[in-house]
């Protein structure tokens, strides 16, 4: 099964910004109690599932200012106020504020995501897929293992980044094949920032400023151009989720963000440079810290060097990050135990998340969990089984309800009104 993938026609670009009156709006909010469940349910009192985007980035056509200087702060941004300083008023606004949170999260943060390749050729089978690329006169390759779940397909797919610590058992009894993609082929660790190896950097460059969390993520996204291409008769291209553990779930978190195609992302115990905020995990104690994070490996993109030390400096967080995922199907499972892992931040992150959520009538579509009690780091755990599967039975295969759950941890509880000074609008349709 090989097919030929085209570059998208159309790109991002930086205007000029105007400043305009930001605009009063009413307020809806989500306070889950920490520790305990909570339902939630979208628009009119049922839980709204949705669909991927059929494009990788439905806002490449958006237009999006230069951000310019922006003024320190110590508070979340605002997820809803635009960079020409005005506010979206309607659900059809965010497909281009999400355009700018893209723009300031690739700038700063995770380093820049090339536009879809000229070409993607590939193979699927029952038991693996190959991924070979070409692009700006250079190609490269990689390929990745498939196991099915019992029954006939076609099937719906989890990514799995990594290897360990998801629940590959739980994915394919309830129904989902499960794709195992060793990140380090497409951007490996143990390289200097200007000695980048892997697939992703044959083709943009060794010393490329663009980190591995958005060189996995864009391996994600071949594999799914792949998808794509073939006869649809072992795994379903409308349907894709990812996940990882640890420094894979920070992967697989951007792997979601990034790529509107994945129908549900499940980051484990991302940690640092994952879903916790950065402005918290600075001041959180006993979690990694940010010079830590970006020391380690060449994880974020060679930019977010500069605020290390100062994370109000940053002009995006990731409760945006979050944010960009919504409204498909997203469920965070996080550990208490490890101070190092910044649950408390990782809650707000959620939880400011989940108001762009419940602003797009989609709180349905965001579970978070930490309240477990089997503290080893990227253990399979009993309390997540239920909502993961009732995450793929939602998201991937379209029958049942999303889990719809917050359970904090009641130790590791983040206060999202202490980090904000925005309320979250009431958009229109």
């Amino acid at each position: 099964m090989r097919f030929h993938r085209h570059r998208h026609p159309l790109s991002r670009r930086w205007t000029a910004a105007v400043l305009l009156a930001v605009a009063g709006l009413a307020v809806t909010s989500l306070s889950p109690t920490a520790g305990a469940a909570e339902d939630r349910t979208g628009g009119a009192g049922v839980t709204t599932t949705v669909r991927p985007a059929a494009d990788e980035d439905d806002g490449a056509d958006c237009a999006v200012p230069d951000p310019g200087q922006q003024p320190s702060r110590a508070l979340l941004p605002d997820p809803f106020t635009r960079l020409d300083g005005s506010r979206i008023g309607s659900t059809d606004d965010w497909r281009c504020r999400r355009a700018e949170i893209r723009e300031l999260a690739e700038r700063y943060v995770y380093g820049e995501r090339p536009a879809p390749p000229e070409s993607v050729t590939g193979t699927v089978s029952a038991t693996g897929i190959t991924v070979n690329v070409q692009d700006q006169g250079r190609s490269t390759s990689f390929s990745a293992s498939v196991e099915l779940p019992a029954g006939s397909g076609p099937f719906p797919a989890v990514v799995v980044l990594g290897g360990f610590g998801a629940d590959t058992a739980t994915i394919r009894a309830a129904g989902a094949a499960v794709i195992s993609l060793d990140p380090y082929a497409v951007g490996q660790e143990g390289t200097s920032r200007q000695n980048k190896q892997g697939a992703f950097y044959d083709l943009y460059g060794a010393s490329s400023g663009t980190g591995l969390l958005q060189a996995w993520a864009w391996g994600v996204s071949r594999i799914i151009d792949v998808l794509e291409g073939a006869d649809g008769s072992v795994l379903r291209a409308d349907a894709t989720g990812v996940t990882g553990c640890s420094r894979f779930g920070k992967g697989a978190f951007v792997a979601g963000a990034f790529d509107q195609r994945i129908a549900l992302t499940m980051p484990i115990e991302s940690g640092t440079a994952g879903a916790p905020i950065f402005r918290g995990v600075a001041g959180e104690a006993g979690a990694q810290p940010l010079d830590s994070a970006y020391g380690e490996q060449p994880w974020l993109g060679d930019a977010f060097g500069s605020f290390t030390g100062n994370p109000g400096g940053l002009p995006v967080d990731t409760h945006e990050i979050v944010g960009m995922i919504a409204p498909r199907g997203l469920f965070v499972m996080e550990n208490p135990h490890v101070d190092w892992l910044g649950a408390r931040s990782g809650s707000v992150a959620a939880l400011g998340g989940a108001e762009v959520y419940e602003a797009l009538g989609a709180g349905g579509n965001i579970s978070y969990w930490s309240d477990v009690t089997d503290g080893t780091h990227c253990a399979a755990r009993s309390e997540w089984q239920g909502p993961l599967r009732q995450s793929i039975e939602a998201f991937l295969l379209g029958s049942g309800t999303a889990p719809d759950v917050f359970r904090i941890a009641s130790g590791k509880a983040g206060d999202l009104a202490q980090w904000r000074d925005w309320e979250t609008p009431v958009l229109t349709d």
